[in-house]
């Protein structure tokens, strides 16, 4: 069986703009970079905080990420970034266009 793409969104509930840039770029490889796996990104206000919606390649490429960066440079601290976890939302994409 061929990988299907995997969505993530996180909500985090009263963060703001300078948390949401604190904490990508402790995450992200660099300006403008996406993670390996990691195959489109987007992020903004929303009613009462800040959500981020990210595409990846596969569930596995996801949980790589979420598992050999994301959790564990959260959990030591980011300065200045979010300051609690997200509220999480995953899909089974069925499609993504370009």
């Amino acid at each position: 069986m061929e990988a299907a793409p995997y969505g993530v969104v996180h909500f985090f509930a009263g963060a703001t703009k300078d948390q949401y840039e604190a904490s990508i770029a402790a995450v992200h490889p660099g300006e403008g970079l996406l993670p390996e796996g990691q195959i489109f990104h987007a992020a903004g206000a929303s009613a009462g905080g800040w959500t981020i919606m990210a595409v990846h390649e596969s569930k596995e490429s996801w949980e790589k990420f979420r598992d050999g960066i994301l959790l564990p440079r959260m959990q030591q601290g980011i300065e200045g970034g979010f300051s609690s976890p997200p509220e999480e939302t995953v899909i089974d994409l069925y499609k993504v266009l370009p």
